[in-house]
């Protein structure tokens, strides 16, 4: 099972204000901060300005991909941040396209080019593709990681068949499966999966782009617990030991989805929250493999 959960208080960003902000442990003993800041969508000067402002509330983890065209703008923020490299968790990840041998090792490349990086603190693969063998996308994924471009490695949008394949392949490399997982859809087997194997699961929209906020059920709770339906949802989440990448870009909304380290989900809200599953689906591209 997972070592899961380490706290690491008295953390003090830049505006003098005290966080709390729990890791999770990967199979190799390296931590992920269970909360970081998704990118997707997020281009340019808005992109440069939205991360800068995100390390100066506190966040250290940041989520990207080759997909994104966010790349460079992300650099600038982390060379205009001066925030240490070491203290950062940055993830990438290579598009689906691009899963042949050399192709994945020329992706990297151009990835580590553009962040100006040395290396990643994780690497994805970004979506399964059935038409490349497994095989030889996990062979360039070793070399990558043996060459040191990467620290962790893992995959996503990856369905449970996908895992067992990729598990009897190298089951070192997956470390981290980045899914849709938000309360209207509850993944609990892919969850349990996840657990059972040591890989941490990580939530991509995990306001379902916003629908999560909307939920009548969602925002009757928040009122009755005086949180937002944001914080409401990302801490049910993160009680479920799933890292969530949500994506903000104004600074209230950075700083609203900081705050959910220092209380606990009441049970009710939890119970209720529970049963919204409808399996809705707000990533759906036509090439996707959801078998």
């Amino acid at each position: 099972m997972l070592k899961l959960i380490e706290f690491i208080n008295n953390k003090v960003n830049r505006k003098g204000v005290c966080l709390l902000m729990k890791n999770l442990k990967l199979k190799n003993g390296s931590e992920i901060p269970a909360l970081g800041l998704g990118t997707s969508g997020l281009k340019s000067d808005q992109c440069t300005e939205t991360v800068k402002t995100a390390l100066e509330l506190g966040y250290r983890h940041l989520d990207t991909a080759a997909a994104y065209g966010n790349q460079t703008a992300i650099a600038r923020a982390i060379k205009e941040s001066t925030i240490p490299r070491q203290e950062l968790f940055i993830t990438s990840k290579v598009w689906w396209t691009d899963l042949a041998y050399n192709d994945f090792k020329q992706a990297v490349e151009k990835i580590l080019s553009e962040l100006e990086l040395d290396y990643l603190d994780m690497l994805l693969i970004h979506w399964p593709n059935s038409d490349i063998p497994l095989t030889e996308t996990l062979k360039a994924l070793q070399e990558v990681k043996a060459a040191g471009q990467a620290k962790n490695t893992g995959v996503s949008n990856f369905t449970i068949n996908h895992l067992k394949k990729a598990l009897s392949i190298a089951p070192e490399l997956i470390t981290d499966n980045q899914v849709e997982f938000h309360p209207t859809l509850y993944q609990k087997e892919l969850l349990k999966f996840c657990f059972k194997n040591d890989i941490i699961l990580t939530a991509y929209s995990p306001l379902a782009r916003g629908e999560a906020l909307h939920n009548s059920v969602i925002k009757n709770l928040a009122d009755k617990y005086d949180k937002s339906p944001a914080q409401l949802t990302l801490k049910w989440l993160l009680e479920k030991d799933i890292v969530v990448i949500p994506k903000a870009s104004s600074q209230k909304h950075l700083a609203n989805n900081l705050e959910v380290f220092d209380w606990d989900l009441p049970l009710e809200a939890a119970r209720e929250m529970e049963l919204i599953n409808n399996n809705n689906r707000v990533i759906n591209p036509d090439f996707a493999e959801f078998n």
